[in-house]
């Protein structure tokens, strides 16, 4: 027994760390350079930092306190962080959001979903609770955050699925997505089991009342948090494929203005759905009820989706936007070159 405590104190002293110690000192370390860049750059209170990053202010002073010893703070913050943190600070002031949440890329033509997706995932692993009722949507980068989302048992958790199915894209399906997140936290799952497109609003109604979908829409009025992606308004030849758009509708939609789409609700730069049958078709939750959820999660990045994501931030007004560096130096160019 004594040579395995000895081992065991070897390894700490070695350096031997489990995923679990390295992805919290990383948080650590975002925490505490993000007070650093307020309270340093910003010129922000150490009341309004605490407020801000909801911790208390002895845990800012404390922050405050090992940057400096770190040596990460001199005249500049000195850290590979800190373009990050500027990004991130610009994003939530420009947009309004509560937190934005920025990820490094190795290259700027690299394929941003894998940094998202695993930025994603962490912030998922914090922030589900026991009692939540969650909203998800579909797409690419939802469905690679599921790796990076650290398993756990909640009580009381539901997860919603926002949007009907596609048949055609398996690996992507809406239900698929949601199904596997409610396993991650042993949760109950609750799918519309109907194509993500009808073929008229008279359909829609006689499945949302006739068919046993009225529980499922209810649930939308009283969810604690949304987690959604945006789609390119060239991805809607993916739809195309699934027999749910013809390439006349996507046409039709890029002369009115669309740039992308949110559960499949088509929108243009100014965040105002487009007038096409498609978002009266669409088996998905309407996007005034996503509204009324207090966290609203967006997750998306990537040069074909700079306006898509420019029109979401006043569609669905996300709280929590969590993109790609690249993404969100383009963003805040964009939506710049508009306001000039």
């Amino acid at each position: 027994m004594g040579r395995r405590r000895q081992s065991e104190t070897d390894d700490r002293r070695g350096g031997s760390e489990t995923p679990e110690q390295v992805a919290s000192e990383s948080r650590t370390d975002r925490l505490r350079i993000r007070a650093a860049w307020m309270y340093f750059v910003e010129q922000m209170t150490q009341n309004e930092i605490a407020d801000v990053l909801g911790v208390g202010r002895v845990t800012i002073v404390r922050m405050l306190a090992d940057a400096r010893s770190r040596n990460e703070v001199k005249i500049s913050i000195e850290s590979e962080l800190s373009e990050i943190v500027r990004l991130e600070r610009a994003l939530e002031k420009t947009f309004g959001l509560q937190q934005a949440l920025v990820a490094p890329l190795s290259a700027p033509n690299a394929d941003p979903t894998p940094a998202i997706s695993a930025k994603t995932g962490s912030f998922l692993s914090d922030t589900m609770k026991s009692g939540m009722r969650v909203g998800v949507g579909w797409g690419r980068t939802l469905f690679s955050s599921l790796p990076f989302i650290s398993a756990k048992s909640l009580t009381d958790f539901k997860v919603i699925s926002l949007l009907g199915g596609v048949g055609v894209v398996r690996r992507f399906n809406p239900a698929e997505f949601a199904w596997r997140f409610a396993q991650i936290f042993q949760g109950d799952g609750y799918l519309i089991p109907t194509p993500a497109v009808v073929d008229s609003v008279e359909t829609k109604i006689a499945l949302v009342e006739r068919c046993g979908l009225q529980e499922v829409f209810e649930m939308a009025n009283v969810l604690d948090a949304v987690l959604l992606s945006v789609g390119g308004i060239a991805s809607a030849t993916t739809f195309s494929r699934g027999g749910f758009l013809k390439e006349a509708d996507r046409e039709a939609l890029l002369a009115r203005g669309a740039v992308g789409d949110l559960l499949f609700h088509f929108f243009d730069r100014n965040g105002d759905l487009v007038d096409h049958p498609v978002n009266s078709h669409v088996m998905s939750v309407d996007v005034d009820r996503l509204r009324k959820a207090p966290i609203r999660i967006l997750t998306s990045g990537g040069e074909e989706k700079i306006e898509a994501l420019l029109g979401a931030m006043t569609l669905i007004a996300p709280t929590i936007l969590i993109t790609d560096e690249e993404s969100a130096r383009r963003m805040l160019e964009a939506h710049a070159a508009q306001a000039s």
